[in-house]
């Protein structure tokens, strides 16, 4: 039975989240969004062609509204951009209406992940590899107050939803809601 509540994965670029997001979604029974790709559905427009054109402001504004509207929904498996948790309004209601997962990972396998892809907006100023030391350190202490972490390193990314499979199951034995209802 899958959760009663969204389960949102946050984490800087290159930690997984939507690749282990799809997984995790097929496993609980749940359905699996991507907020940066409905983000770019109402923009009519890619991300990159979102911050070329009005800015990394606007950019976050319209994050903020796609991610608040999917939350008010039925109960997903949502990925969010690297980011969203930073924005005050988005981290309060992702901490309100559902159960936050931040996906760690170190900066080397963060850094080998995301220069695999050129739509990185974020990575094209400047050395990638200081702008990710940047941002790591800027976030992870945001990104800290996810209710619960996990690592996502090297390894098969069924490795990671194991984990998290086993960290909703340990949490709901603990609240003794059952499965289906994460508190």
């Amino acid at each position: 039975m899958p959760p009663e509540k969204s389960v949102v994965l946050v984490g800087l670029m290159g930690a997984g989240k939507s690749s282990i997001g799809r997984r995790l979604g097929a496993r609980l029974g749940m359905p699996f969004v991507d907020s940066d790709v409905e983000i770019e559905k109402a923009a009519g427009m890619s991300i990159d062609d979102i911050f070329k054109r009005h800015g990394e402001s606007h950019f976050r504004d319209g994050e903020r509204r796609v991610i608040g509207r999917l939350l008010d929904g039925p109960p997903i498996v949502l990925a969010t951009g690297g980011g969203a948790f930073m924005n005050a309004e988005t981290r309060a209601r992702i901490k309100s209406q559902s159960l936050s997962i931040w996906l760690d990972a170190e900066l080397e396998v963060l850094l080998r992940r995301c220069l695999k892809r050129s739509n990185r907006p974020l990575l094209r100023q400047g050395d990638p590899g200081e702008t990710l030391l940047r941002l790591k350190t800027e976030r992870d202490p945001v990104y800290a107050q996810a209710d619960h972490s996990v690592h996502s390193g090297d390894g098969p990314h069924e490795l990671v939803v194991d984990a998290i499979v086993r960290l909703l199951e340990e949490r709901c034995r603990a609240t003794g809601t059952g499965r289906g209802e994460l508190q």
